[in-house]
């Protein structure tokens, strides 16, 4: 299928092509058609299925053809700046021919700029929950003319502490409006949020989180805990690996690492909840054109971070939550263009890479030739095989003293029944 099958106007078809856009991604596809009918949607789609223009696009072709009355007609409310800002760029990517104005707020920066946009009309505004509260409150927006409310990324809304944020949010809203609530998981919080402010949905269900893409080849090097910096720095000396996203699991462990590569001569920086926005800013644009070999990332700062030809993924620490490791992966091998994930696991991970594996449904190779591999991980990978060889001949054992016990019992019970 092409995007003009999808019977889109043709500024934003020209708008695609100057993309180099042809043909829609599955989410795209069943959910666009769905939009424009003016049914509301439920989209269950992890990151990298294409979820932005799903929803933007067609937005953007309700608003062109509709009346041109005052006021914000559409909020788009995200959990993290980075995503707000990677939303607000393809709004102004698609829809930059039609006409219709956007703006994007968020906090952690000054809101002058932002107040004095909005001053000045804007019809689409995508927000993060607490900016958008605070400016609520002020006077600077009100939300009595919209015609349609996304909540985008809800599960991470749900991690990120915002769901009470939300409900807030909520009652402000006009009864009568389009809503498109998406989410990578839909656990079972989230599920009763969807239920409440969604009215006889189409649900779209694309690439379930326990799949992970086919063109990412994945592997597992087992290493101690002291031993991952020395790993991470051999791995690097390979220039195959020209771009890549480091994953750990704290802020202070991001910050570490990035400075431990730097003193390297090895160009990274970390991004987190905690670096200004304008550090941010630079680390994520400097990654993006290629001039930052190395971005260093917590999981909640990587949502929003879309990187063409992404080549490597390092899971640094693996996630205590396997539907993470999914999510993380899928940064790279986009667009079908190939990648690498790579995880580190020490002993005390090895829980996480069991979960990991039975959610993916398969068993990720294990690299054993390299200078760090961890004896205390082999180690008690091969006592645990032995307790499960002891295990399995004790149940033979037991099975087989259980089937003579019935062999004696029954010839038992036949001897007694010849007696009589």
């Amino acid at each position: 299928m092409t995007f003009e099958q999808l019977n889109l106007i043709n500024p934003i078809l020209k708008a695609l092509q100057e993309e180099g856009y042809t043909s829609p991604t599955p989410i795209q596809e069943q959910s666009i058609p769905i939009v424009l009918n003016g049914k509301d949607l439920l989209g269950c789609a992890q990151t990298g299925t294409g979820k932005t223009a799903a929803f933007s696009i067609p937005i953007l072709q309700k608003l062109y053809k509709s009346e041109k009355n005052k006021g914000i007609k559409a909020l788009v409310l995200t959990p993290t700046r980075e995503l707000a800002i990677q939303i607000d760029d393809s709004f102004k990517a698609y829809g930059r021919f039609t006409g219709i104005h956007h703006t994007v707020i968020f906090g952690g920066v000054p809101q002058k700029p932002q107040t004095d946009t909005l001053r000045r009309g804007v019809d689409i505004l995508i927000a993060t929950p607490g900016r958008l509260l605070d400016l609520i409150n002020q006077g600077f927006i009100s939300l009595k003319t919209l015609e349609f409310f996304v909540l985008d990324e809800a599960d991470r809304m749900l991690d990120m502490g915002f769901i009470h944020d939300i409900k807030r949010i909520l009652p402000m809203l006009p009864k009568k409006r389009q809503t498109l609530f998406f989410s990578a998981t839909m656990p079972p919080e989230i599920a009763k949020l969807a239920n409440t402010i969604l009215f006889q949905p189409e649900k779209v269900e694309v690439a379930p989180v326990s799949s992970t893409v086919d063109a990412i080849e994945q592997s597992v090097y087992f290493v101690d805990k002291n031993g991952k910096k020395d790993l991470l720095r051999f791995l690097l000396k390979d220039p195959k690996i020209e771009s890549v996203l480091v994953f750990t699991r704290t802020k202070h462990g991001a910050d570490k690492l990035a400075k431990l590569l730097e003193k390297d001569g090895i160009e990274a920086a970390a991004i987190h909840g905690n670096k200004s926005q304008n550090a941010r800013q630079r680390a994520l644009t400097s990654f993006k054109d290629h001039t930052l070999r190395v971005l260093i990332a917590t999981d909640i700062a990587a949502r929003g971070i879309d990187v063409d030809q992404l080549s490597h993924v390092i899971n640094y620490e693996l996630p205590n939550v396997p539907e993470t490791y999914v999510h993380r992966i899928g940064r790279t091998g986009r667009a079908g263009h190939e990648g690498v994930a790579i995880a580190f696991c020490e002993s005390e991970e090895l829980p996480y890479l069991k979960d990991i594996q039975k959610l993916i449904g398969i068993k990720i190779p294990v690299v054993e030739n390299h200078p760090f591999i961890s004896s205390e991980v082999t180690s008690a990978i091969e006592e645990k095989k032995v307790v499960m060889k002891v295990q399995a001949k004790e149940n033979k054992a037991y099975r087989g003293s259980k089937s003579n016990g019935d062999f004696w019992r029954r010839q038992k019970t036949t001897q007694n029944k010849d007696k009589k």
